[in-house]
């Protein structure tokens, strides 16, 4: 119901925007409505397709898993947290582990192995869904905590802004010096997030297994950043990119091995697997299509603009410090679209410097927030799920929450 008010409210929205704009003298607004539609429509089928052999890769990969016990191994070592935040889910449930190496890959920034594995374990879910249609108390803590997930290595964001400091001329530039604003953030966000949920499902989050863990996600972001922290800022991001390149190839190693030793024709498991995957990625596309069409005719009629001028006002007139308006759009963008938000935030930085409190704020941004509908759109579209009860409300929070903090980190740390 959420997401239909929102899906209906934007294209209301824009039109009532471009009727106004056709009365101030503006004959083209329909046009571009039109263009940015179909250009979004063949967006969104183009990344479905793309998705699919992404898809069909990992589904074969953690059907090799599945069929060695590495799954049910990893699900049975994450259990004493896994089952108080789902209660629901099983003990030994191959959801567990597929929930727990989506969140591994998010955390490493590894956008493309997180959403193959993010939708395995929505699929896995769903087995465990009475109301097909309805979302689950487990499948929503699971959009949320991905959609306000923690992020270690915001690896793509620092390489963009290598890119654009040596475009600028720069000369020994820290492009990683947004490293530990952005884990801060991003732990903020997660935290909003979690609490929302556990605020609807009742869940008691003050147990000793969940404060271990908890605590230990806090100390290994601490030691992470200790042990980056030594090298150059090109050593850096060259290592980052080696940390979530190589969690990944040691996961495939691994469970390749370990099919092999249990004497599993890992060739066959595979292919099972991957079969899956082209489906998977067609019945996505009508979803995915719907919202990013919504979100260009929103954009399109130019409400942003208008929606951020207002809050520069308001801002001026409370009496703040109005530096981070310009960075704004990134936010609000990231919620809507990932590959907006990205062209926002090279806009900003070429705008103001990529060595700007204004560049600095709206990278922080990008690399600690999260494409909250594309998230509930791919995933819950990917099983069919149309009633998503409370999820976008305890995603849009933890945004909110994670925008105001990723702002606030960047006045305590450049401002």
């Amino acid at each position: 119901m959420a997401l239909n008010l929102v899906w209906l409210g934007f294209f209301l929205t824009a039109f009532a925007a471009a009727c106004v704009r056709l009365l101030m003298g503006d004959p083209d607004v329909f046009a571009r409505m039109l263009t940015g539609m179909f250009a979004s429509a063949k967006t969104g089928f183009e990344i479905s397709l793309g998705l699919a052999g992404i898809m069909t890769l990992w589904l074969g990969i953690m059907r090799i898993g599945e069929r060695a016990g590495v799954i049910d191994l990893f699900a049975r070592c994450v259990d004493p947290v896994m089952r108080h935040l789902f209660a629901d889910v099983p003990k030994g449930h191959p959801a567990n582990g597929a929930m727990m190496m989506n969140v591994s890959a998010n955390m490493l920034g590894l956008d493309n192995a997180a959403t193959p594995l993010g939708l395995k374990a929505m699929r896995e879910l769903q087995t465990l869904n009475p109301r097909s249609d309805t979302a689950s108390d487990a499948q929503i803590m699971f959009i949320v905590l991905n959609t306000a997930g923690v992020t270690l290595i915001p690896t793509s964001v620092i390489a963009i802004r290598q890119t654009i400091a040596l475009q600028q001329g720069l000369t020994g530039f820290n492009a990683a010096d947004i490293f530990l604003p952005t884990l801060i953030a991003t732990f903020i966000s997660f935290t909003a997030g979690l609490l929302a949920v556990a605020w609807h499902q009742r869940l008691n989050l003050l147990r000793a297994p969940l404060l271990l863990a908890y605590g230990g996600l806090a100390l290994v972001m601490a030691l992470l950043f200790l042990w980056l922290d030594r090298f150059p800022p090109e050593r850096m991001a060259s290592m980052a990119g080696l940390i979530g390149s190589g969690f990944i190839m040691t996961i495939i190693t691994a469970f390749l091995l370990v099919g092999a030793l249990r004497r599993i024709n890992v060739y066959e498991a595979f292919i099972e697997g991957a079969k899956d995957g082209f489906g998977v990625a067609v019945q996505i596309i009508p979803y995915l299509i719907a919202m990013l069409v919504a979100i260009s005719v929103f954009r399109t009629t130019g409400i942003l603009d208008l929606l951020l001028q207002g809050l520069g006002a308001l801002f001026a007139a409370a009496g703040l410090n109005t530096d981070f308006v310009p960075a704004l759009p990134v936010g609000l963008m990231k919620i809507l679209s990932g590959a907006g938000a990205r062209g926002l935030m090279v806009d900003v930085m070429t705008t103001y410097g990529v060595d700007s409190f204004q560049g600095k704020l709206a990278a922080i941004i990008q690399g600690s927030t999260e494409t909250t509908f594309y998230v509930l759109a791919v995933y819950f579209g990917s099983v069919n799920i149309r009633n998503t009860r409370y999820a976008l409300g305890c995603a849009l929070f933890a945004d909110i929450v994670g925008l105001i903090g990723a702002i606030a980190v960047a006045y305590l740390f450049f401002h």
